[in-house]
């Protein structure tokens, strides 16, 4: 599980195909980054690893979001010149499994680390939606609270609860999921607008 570039060249990467003023983009790949390392730290993974594919996972965004649809088809040739191998690069398009992506509507995710990056940044919707809705507040977010936020559907509305609950197939619970994305995100508050 080595990786190619080190996080300061991830970052750089990114900033070549994602503009620096769309901060809600890169919130999203912050908070996805280290909800990712937080999860690996609970389950023993590897949280380099873990959180470069939370950093990465949206890396075509930027060229990609006017057309949907395409999303994640251009990520493999950017992550395979900066010398990502398949393994990395399968992971990262898995998140978007079952979605309108070309070529993934019909695919499911299967391994641990599939499942954990798609629950974690789908998670980073719910957890700074709620956030905000807290005055920007999360350093006093509770899991309570956070729960009643997840129930309600139309909270969010866009961030897929099905999605999230697919953390429970890394053998931790809904709960404990919800607990450690408050953590990640509660780490880098001051990166991501929040205190």
């Amino acid at each position: 599980m080595t990786l190619p570039i080190s996080r300061e060249q991830s970052i750089e990467l990114l900033k070549k195909y994602n503009k620096e003023e769309d901060k809600n983009d890169w919130n999203h790949f912050l908070e996805s980054e280290s909800i990712m390392q937080e999860l690996a730290k609970k389950l023993n993974e590897n949280e380099e690893y873990w959180g470069m594919l939370g950093l990465l996972h949206d890396v075509d965004w930027g060229i990609t979001k006017q057309n949907t649809v395409e999303h994640l088809t251009k990520a493999p040739e950017i992550l395979k010149e900066a010398g990502f191998d398949e393994e990395f690069i399968n992971n990262i398009v898995s998140h978007g499994c079952g979605f309108e992506c070309v070529g993934l509507k019909d695919k499911k995710r299967e391994k641990k680390i599939e499942f954990a990056l798609a629950a974690s940044e789908t998670l980073t919707g719910l957890i700074h939606a709620y956030a905000i809705m807290r005055g920007r507040k999360i350093s006093d977010m509770e899991l309570s609270g956070l729960k009643k936020k997840f129930k309600d559907k139309a909270f969010a509305a866009s961030c897929d609860r099905e999605i999230i609950k697919e953390a429970e197939n890394l053998g931790i619970t809904l709960d404990e999921f919800l607990q450690i994305g408050i953590d990640g995100v509660k780490n880098i508050k001051d990166k991501v607008g929040l205190n």
